[in-house]
């Protein structure tokens, strides 16, 4: 059981109630006026507050207004995150960062990068020419030097490690793509720019100049992005990285002041643009930031890496098994605040008689009463039930401890399932409602295009499932149909239904950490036992804590307080994905394997689904 969202009451008809609740971040779940009650029910069963459980993305007018505070440059950069964490997590990125990439891929990659500056140090060039701003021209002067100065970098990096670059005359496919691009950006050859040679007013031609800036922006900040990270995993690390001297050029301040200066030319060169124009260096940027990741993903490793996890798996021999909850997992809002507001909108109101025919329900006013009353219930007695099972002090890890702890908290969330089967708010639900507002249903972002990409990808031959406490998996089922994700199994209770309506019952089948741990063995027992399996699971609470430990590979999506609270007292290590990669990169060696071993207390964080496919399947 999870908790319940309401409001005051809906006079709309319920199919443009449903439309939005579960499709605008502006509904009426998101609402700041709320009856005094709602304080109580804002905590979800993972014991989050309304911020941290729902991720609740922000209004239009709130975007508006951060887009006027912010510039052009990091508004690209926010928006085409999930660019900068593909590109952190090629094998190439981790390799370098663990400070195991062989000599010869850094080597040819050197080679690579100086071909790519010296494009990069020419559209400087051609920006300047451009640029009809007294003010923007040294700038872009400057710029230019801090460049010819990192390729005078590659020549140490070159005599240090004994490269000779004229013997490297093959340039790969991936450096030519990205210098063509961005060499016929700064010569004026964009779509819905004149040609060169007819850029005959000086506004034209500053427009070039912010278009060829558009397409060198997210390099820079890229890279500045890459030295920073790289260089806060050394923080810890008593050994000497290799490739320090690459590390510390992209992390000294000349490097993050170059990246800086960069974004704020182009903010400057682009204050006179129309929004076509605009979306024209949009596109510009995130063609960049795709041709970034397809250079470090065209570098040839000569060595094991840990990522993509995908790349070694055979289908023929391996099964792959990915695990999934559901509620603020996947989804943006709960299931139950849902499932809520459905049978509250729907609900008669007090002075409405009910025909004979039709299942007795609560009136709408009783009704958000009675969820309340559940709601305020359940909250206090689930942080009891949590402070009753914790131990006094942290221990070591032990999952058969953890375990039997977990088995009281399955008791108390089946009392809690009881309790609003009795109640009878379930009562009286059209299917048609359910399945409409699954339709509709927000999930996070990057987590659909993960499965298709798990469901499509040839040779893969995956298993999905979904692990969930939903009260009603036709809600799962329409969220994911409605994506074409049809071949998702989904594991969930059920909703009993006289005709199309709800009869108040559960047929429960998944209520606790125990079901839903009995159901991930019980899928893994059922499976081919001639092939080898690999398992993920991926989980947001403390219903999937058992789940989490039994998997191959547990990720944890978001941050749940109480999530964090019981696994640490019991001893769970929790470490952020990329961090885990590269130390497991460390000790990859030639020969070596990176096995991935369940129940072992350790268990990865990540703060998108960007992490999660990047790491799984890669670009």
């Amino acid at each position: 059981m999870r908790s319940f969202l309401s409001k005051n009451p809906i006079k709309s008809p319920a199919t443009a109630v449903l439309t939005t609740l579960v499709s605008s971040s502006n509904s009426f779940l998101f609402q700041l006026q709320r009856p005094n009650w709602f304080r109580s029910l804002c905590n979800d069963s993972a014991g989050r507050s309304p911020t941290e459980s729902m991720a609740i993305p922000p209004s239009k007018s709130a975007i508006s207004a951060i887009d006027n505070e912010v510039g052009l440059a990091r508004r690209f950069w926010i928006k085409f995150r999930r660019e900068s964490v593909f590109a952190m997590y090629t094998p190439f990125a981790v390799a370098l960062a663990s400070g195991n990439l062989k000599i010869e891929t850094f080597r040819h990659y050197v080679a690579q990068d100086s071909h790519f500056l010296k494009a990069f140090a020419h559209a400087y060039e051609l920006a300047e020419e451009c640029a009809d701003d007294d003010d923007a021209k040294p700038v872009i002067s400057k710029l230019r030097t801090d460049i010819l100065d990192e390729l005078k970098l590659h020549d140490s990096l070159v005599q240090e490690w004994s490269t000779d670059l004229a013997k490297v005359d093959v340039v790969n496919s991936a450096t030519v793509k990205y210098t063509d691009f961005l060499l016929a950006t700064a010569s004026g050859k964009v779509e819905g720019v004149k040609a060169p040679g007819k850029l005959a007013t000086p506004f034209e031609r500053t427009k070039v100049a912010a278009y060829t800036l558009g397409a060198m922006t997210p390099c820079m900040r890229l890279y500045a992005f890459l030295g920073k990270e790289f260089q806060e995993l050394q923080k810890d690390n008593e050994d000497s990285h290799p490739y320090q001297k690459w590390i510390d050029n992209y992390t000294s301040e000349s490097f993050q002041a170059s990246a800086v200066q960069t974004e704020e030319l182009l903010d400057k060169l682009s204050v006179s643009l129309t929004g076509e124009e605009l979306d024209i260096i949009e596109k510009l940027y995130h063609q960049a930031m795709k041709l970034e990741i397809e250079f470090f993903t065209s570098q040839p490793l000569f060595q094991p890496t840990v990522v993509p996890l995908m790349k070694e798996h055979n289908p023929e021999e391996d099964q792959f098994m990915i695990f999934s909850d559901f509620d603020l997992t996947c989804t943006v809002v709960d299931s139950s605040a849902i499932l809520a507001e459905i049978a509250i909108v729907t609900a008669p109101k007090s002075d409405q008689n009910q025909l004979e025919t039709q299942l007795a329900r609560m009136s709408s006013a009783d009704l958000r009463s009675t969820w309340g009353v559940l709601s305020r219930q359940f909250t206090e007695e689930y942080e009891q039930c949590i402070e009753s099972i914790l131990p006094i002090e942290k221990v070591d890890f032990n999952y058969e401890h953890l375990h039997n702890a977990l088995e009281q908290l399955s008791d108390f969330e089946k009392k809690a399932n009881n309790r609003v089967i009795e109640s009878g708010v379930l009562k009286g639900i059209n299917l048609e409602d359910i399945k409409k507002a699954g339709e509709r249903l927000l999930l996070h972002e990057g987590c659909t295009a993960f499965f298709k990409n798990v469901v499509t990808k040839e040779n893969l031959n995956a298993n999905v499932h979904i692990l969930s406490y939903c009260w009603c998996g036709d809600l799962i089922r329409s969220a994911f149909s409605a994506r074409d994700l049809h071949q998702i199994n989904v594991h969930a209770n059920e909703f009993t239904f006289e005709g199309s309506i709800s009869t108040g019952e559960i047929v429960k089948k998944l209520e606790s950490p125990i079901d839903k741990v009995q159901a991930f063995n019980d899928i893994i027992s059922n499976s081919n036992k001639d092939k080898k399996s690999l398992t993920v699971y991926i989980g947001d609470s403390v219903g999937d804590l058992l789940c989490l430990l039994e998997a191959d590979i547990g990720i944890v999506v978001g941050s749940s307080s109480s999530l964090r609270r019981v696994g640490t007292q019991f001893g769970v290590s929790f470490i952020p994905l990329y961090p885990g990669l590269v130390k497991k990169q460390k000790e990859n060696v030639e020969g070596g394997s990176s096995c991935w071993k369940g129940s072992n207390g350790i268990l990865y964080t990540v703060s998108s689904w960007a992490e999660i496919h990047a790491f799984i399947l890669g670009w």
